[in-house]
């Protein structure tokens, strides 16, 4: 390039930075949509080369406005997050994020997450752009968390209503977690504690979340157990006409029954004093109970494989499971258990149900 195009160049950048420096509202939203449709998915050097070495001083006067105008409502936060995004999605874009947070970025998107005018559209581009973040260096992770960042993402997964919200926020966590020692056992706690969600598609998307994480912790967090167990009561409400909402509803709390049984499983798998806590806290009789949920396959056959795990490897409940499956139902289980739910009809559902399985010596006969 000759030094008359690169005068050139310049002379565009600085009358489009005038621009923006004296352009209002209206004005700045246009020419934030017309550098995202122009610029979005180039690297850092094509920006650099669009905005003839200067495209930080765009990325700046953008933050400090984001930073100045959230908290009053009157912006499109939602287009000023994603035009923010073109410039930290850049390849090679370690030196745009580095500028971010030395202004305070990091900060500024934790505090848009957790305002209560602040869309759920919108916070989804912040959720996307701290993913963005946090996936460039392990350090960033550190900065995010360390900003209190993990409870601002799991209260956005926890009251929620748009799922690609709330499937940020799940993503987010699990990154999060992974590859930051630091700061995992932080994750999972907050996961832990999230289980008292009333939300059933947030509460699914932490159980997964949870069985994730807790692949990598090792260690069980006691607290967790007993929510799992719950999750496993037979549903204690029918699905009455044919109202959407209600049945989407339904739905989701037959899902988390089954993430449920699944996550039950494997934190059996994990080690015997997880098992023998378990056994203390009734799961033999809140499994029977789930395997009695015709309603869904996938929570029946995942509450099928946890029973077996506990039927192989404490071989004296075996009489006890074959005292609340039936006979019949018990040997087909212990051919296939992941094949025993079409042989559970009506009757031997209701037998499931009021099993009377307890391997609390103190425990008294209760129902699901």
């Amino acid at each position: 390039m000759s030094s008359q195009e690169e005068q050139q160049g310049i002379g565009r950048v600085m009358d489009f930075l005038e621009e923006w420096d004296h352009g209002d509202k209206t004005t700045r939203n246009r020419m934030l949509n017309t550098f995202v449709a122009q610029n979005e998915g180039k690297t850092y050097y094509e920006l650099e080369t669009a905005f003839a070495l200067g495209a930080s001083l765009f990325l700046a006067r953008m933050t400090t406005w984001i930073r100045l105008t959230y908290m009053f409502g009157k912006t499109n936060v939602g287009l000023q997050l994603k035009a923010v995004g073109v410039f930290l999605s850049a390849s090679s874009n370690h030196q745009y994020i580095l500028e971010f947070l030395e202004d305070g970025g990091v900060l500024t998107i934790l505090d848009i997450l957790g305002q209560i005018h602040i869309t759920a559209e919108d916070k989804h581009q912040g959720l996307l752009l701290l993913q963005t973040i946090s996936t460039t260096s392990p350090k960033y992770k550190e900065i995010i968390c360390e900003s209190q960042g993990v409870k601002v993402v799991a209260e956005c997964l926890a009251e929620s209503d748009w799922d690609d919200t709330q499937e940020a926020a799940q993503v987010l966590l699990e990154t999060l977690a992974h590859g930051n020692p630091r700061f995992q056992p932080q994750v999972y706690q907050r996961l832990v504690g999230l289980m008292a969600v009333s939300s059933p598609p947030a509460l699914q998307r932490i159980i997964r979340t949870l069985r994730t994480v807790q692949a990598e912790v090792k260690t069980v967090h006691p607290s967790i157990l007993e929510p799992l167990l719950q999750l496993l009561h037979s549903l204690s409400y029918e699905v009455e006409g044919e109202d959407p909402e209600e049945m989407t509803a339904y739905f989701s709390v037959l899902v988390q029954q089954a993430a449920a049984a699944k996550a039950i499983r494997l934190l059996a798998q994990s080690g015997e004093d997880t098992s023998q806590e378990l056994l203390d806290l009734d799961v033999v009789h809140y499994l029977l109970c789930a395997m009695a949920t015709r309603e869904h396959k996938d929570s029946q056959i995942q509450a099928s494989l946890a029973l077996m795990h506990f039927v192989q490897t404490y071989p004296d409940i075996s009489d006890n499971v074959r005292g609340g499956m039936g006979i019949e139902l018990f040997e087909n289980f212990m051919q296939s258990p992941d094949r025993v739910h079409p042989n559970i009809d009506e009757i031997q559902a209701e037998k499931l149900l009021s099993n009377k399985v307890h391997q609390t010596k103190e425990s008294e006969v209760g129902e699901c």
